[in-house]
């Protein structure tokens, strides 16, 4: 006897409908259907009201802070079902991910809109593959800085009609005040508007609070240049002396190996360059820097917010106590303090199977320190020298720079070590090199 076939499962209780400027109108059968058969309609208020009186659900605005009420107000409608609304593509920078972390991907229909970015690449003929994406809603104007580079095309998108006026004096500030600014307001409504202009003249009243900013990256004549690699101009970092150099800095990044999502522990942190650099390799790089200096910390943060990485998080404290709550790295870098009792242990100790450790010094201590470690635990021990050409009279010669002992290690799944070292007394903390 044939069994029968298995009933299909129910469809999920959430669907998540894109909606853009054009309303109703502009939304196809299998959105207009979930819209209609909700029992609870949740979006912003301008959202909700594109909708017609057919959809006769409960209307629930978001409250704010909107992520934080997700769970909540999930549960509150439990049984019913819900349509929540969302501008545009929902997985694209919207709210179908934070439902997605709550619901999982089984417990949504999604039915998504042309993307506010699939709408101004077509206004200006951009190819949306050749197009990089920053977002300022709810994300500070800093962020914008990584992604400056001549002849780069970016989509800004707007927190609300003020950001037009931000992004422009960002570019001045960073010597991008050539760039060409155009505003694409109401993509896909009835009332799509647009302005131009240039970011050293910017002076267009705030529009429509619904925007997209397409920007057309110039450098200013004489503007210091950032390249995408490691190794950034030291020129590019305020400092007190405490700066890993240039060329030691692409090094040491260059055995760091970041990639993708990664942690980075930078100890010692001095001026924050190896964490700076770290983050901008990929969006989505993370990284702590530990100064125990409070001025330098700040300095730290300073540098962060100018080269785009506002997202540094930056902890004032002394290692190797300030270390004891982060979560787990993928890679440490100690810049200073080595001889610090505990703080080589503590570092170690911390990375899991795999996790990769790089210290530099210009000491002797920390230099037989570090010589006992790859005793012990194997990994590379290089010395980096580098001399730059000076003038010697009306001729030309080298001036040495310190030397930097870098020791770079994988720790691996066992550690067949127990032992501890003695260590010899702190030296100052510092971004050495």
């Amino acid at each position: 006897m044939t069994p029968a076939p298995a009933a299909p499962p129910a469809p999920p209780a959430v669907s998540v409908v894109g909606i853009g400027a054009d309303g109703w109108a502009g939304l196809p059968d299998a959105a207009r259907t979930e819209l209609t058969a909700a029992q609870v309609l949740i979006g912003a208020p301008r959202q909700l009201g594109l909708l017609p009186p057919e959809c006769t659900g409960r209307r629930v605005p978001w409250p704010s802070p909107l992520r934080p009420a997700v769970p909540g107000l999930l549960a509150e409608h439990a049984g019913r079902r819900i349509a929540v609304l969302a501008s545009g593509d929902p997985m694209f920078y919207g709210i179908g991910r934070a439902l997605t972390e709550v619901l999982g991907a089984d417990g949504l229909r999604i039915v998504p809109h042309p993307s506010s970015v699939s709408y101004a690449c077509a206004r200006v003929g951009w190819a949306l593959e050749d197009t990089e994406v920053v977002t300022l809603v709810g994300r500070p104007a800093a962020r914008l800085a990584a992604a400056l580079h001549d002849g780069r095309r970016l989509l800004v998108l707007s927190a609300d009609a003020t950001t037009p006026a931000v992004v422009a004096a960002h570019l001045r500030e960073h010597g991008f005040g050539p760039s060409l600014i155009r505003v694409l307001e109401q993509l896909g409504g009835e009332n799509e508007a647009y302005a131009e202009g240039i970011a050293d003249t910017w002076a267009h009243p705030p529009g429509d609070p619904l925007n997209v900013i397409a920007v057309e990256c110039r450098r200013a004549p004489g503007a210091l240049r950032l390249g995408a690699v490691p190794g950034l101009p030291d020129e590019a970092y305020e400092h007190d002396g405490q700066l890993t150099k240039r060329h030691v800095r692409a090094a040491t990044l260059g055995v760091l190996a970041p990639a993708p999502g990664e942690l980075l522990w930078d100890v010692g942190g001095g001026s924050g360059s190896v964490a700076i650099e770290w983050m901008r390799t990929h969006p989505s790089c993370r990284a702590i820097s530990v100064e125990r200096d409070p001025v330098r910390a700040q300095r730290i943060e300073r540098n962060a917010a100018h080269l785009g990485v506002p997202a540094l998080r930056v902890i004032s404290g002394k290692a190797p106590g300030s270390l004891a709550e982060l979560p787990t790295p993928d890679a440490v870098f100690i810049g200073g303090g080595l001889t610090v009792p505990g703080l080589l242990d503590a570092c170690w100790d911390a990375l899991p199977a795999g996790g990769r450790l790089v210290a530099n010094t210009v000491t002797l201590e920390s230099e037989a320190l570090l010589a006992e470690r790859y005793r012990r635990h194997g990994g590379d021990l290089v010395r980096l020298a580098v001399a730059h050409a000076v003038p010697v009279g009306g001729f030309t010669g080298w001036r040495q720079a310190m030397p930097v002992t870098q020791w770079s290690v994988r720790k691996p799944s066992t550690d067949p070590t127990a032992e501890r070292s003695a260590e010899a007394p702190a030296e100052p903390s510092g971004d050495n090199g």
